[in-house]
């Protein structure tokens, strides 16, 4: 049985992690603090050798997901071949929100998956109180929330992404180019399980989700590879492509049909678009992005924005058109990965800046292969 001590000790640790994530989600935390925060903990928190190698039996492993529904995508080939070389391996997931939980929450790689900002005491239980074999931060830049898990979560093996704010902080940095594609990133933390894997096995997948009946009976209609999608939905502003153009490029091409794809927020939109044009399917809405995905399978090609769709395209070999901002960490980090793509470039930091004329230039292109 526990001492008074020891649960004296554990509350009062829950206690502090809940006031601390509560102060961090109220700051508004910009590069300068996460800058002084990662320093703070590197004069705190300081490892002899940031260039050890893994030794010992490899049981279980903990995961720091990136928040956003494209980079978790981008992370499901590590999951992949670690359960594939690893079968009895435990792999638990940190996510940040609920929206990376969710997309994770049928993956059936995956042992267990826990949300770091929701409920503090389930947490500190099954993680804080734990101890892992080896911990993996997928953020290759600081991050005050990933960095503070990195230190409270107990790990005997800590690896993270070569940075000047990681030094000290981990047992292994990964030395891999910055500008390197995300999945590859990812997967490169299997190397130093002396796990070697080639490019096509680092192709990322969907992990499956309830399918509404509407799209069950949409997909038992639809043919596959007569289609052409459009993604008119994006991560930002700077990435949407306006209506009007999207209206524009659809009758460029009288003879193609056309199927719409769009987040909640664009339903109107996507409504309009239908309505206004002839040669575009009507479409029941998808809920998840699996649903997204099992559509986006059947089509011949994908325009979209650079945004998780174009990902998606990257699970099931769909050609793309990409819609790009002039940012070359964009480009080279999450272009599409092992498909027959054609990237449009703004020659701003803005997508919507991109003319009709090139975006059809690039359709016509791939209709011609």
């Amino acid at each position: 049985m526990k001492t008074d001590f020891a649960i004296l000790f554990q509350n009062r640790t829950v206690k502090l992690f809940s006031y601390a994530l509560k102060m961090l989600n109220r700051i508004k935390i910009n590069r300068s603090f996460r800058k002084i925060f990662a320093r703070t903990l590197q004069l705190l928190v300081h490892k002899d050798s940031s260039n050890q190698h893994f030794t010992g039996q490899l049981n279980s492993v903990v995961i720091l997901a990136q928040e956003k529904i494209g980079d978790s995508i981008l992370l499901t080939p590590l999951l992949r071949n670690l359960r594939y070389h690893f079968p009895a391996l435990e792999i638990y997931i940190i996510c940040f929100n609920k929206v990376s939980a969710d997309f994770f929450r049928h993956d059936s790689h995956i042992t267990a998956i826990y949300l770091a900002k929701h409920s503090i005491i389930k947490y500190y239980r099954h993680v804080l109180s734990k101890k892992f074999d080896l911990l993996f931060n997928t953020k290759d830049s600081p991050s005050t929330n990933f960095l503070l898990q990195t230190v409270l979560i107990r790990a005997r093996f800590k690896v993270g992404h070569q940075n000047s704010y990681h030094e000290g902080l981990f047992n292994h940095l990964l030395e891999i180019k910055y500008h390197t594609r995300m999945v590859m990133k990812n997967c490169s933390l299997l190397s130093l399980l002396s796990v070697y894997i080639t490019e096509k096995e680092c192709r990322p997948y969907l992990p499956p989700a309830p399918v509404s009946e509407a799209i069950s009976l949409f997909l038992e209609k639809m043919e596959k590879g007569k289609l052409i999608g459009i993604n008119i939905s994006a991560g930002g502003k700077l990435r949407y492509w306006p209506e009007v153009k999207w209206s524009a490029l659809i009758v460029s091409f009288p003879n193609q049909q056309f199927i719409i794809f769009s987040a909640p927020a664009e339903k109107e939109m996507k409504l309009r678009l239908e309505m206004m044009h002839h040669n575009v399917t009507v479409s029941p809405p998808t809920s998840n992005i699996y649903e997204a995905g099992l559509l986006v399978k059947q089509l011949r090609l994908l325009v979209t924005p650079d945004t998780a769709l174009i990902h998606v395209a990257s699970c099931y070999s769909i050609p793309a058109i990409g819609l790009y901002t002039h940012a070359p960490q964009d480009l080279s980090r999450f272009a599409p990965f092992l498909i027959d793509c054609e990237l449009v470039v703004s020659s701003t930091s803005q997508v919507s800046d991109i003319d009709v004329a090139s975006v059809a230039a690039a359709l016509q292109k791939q209709l011609l292969k």
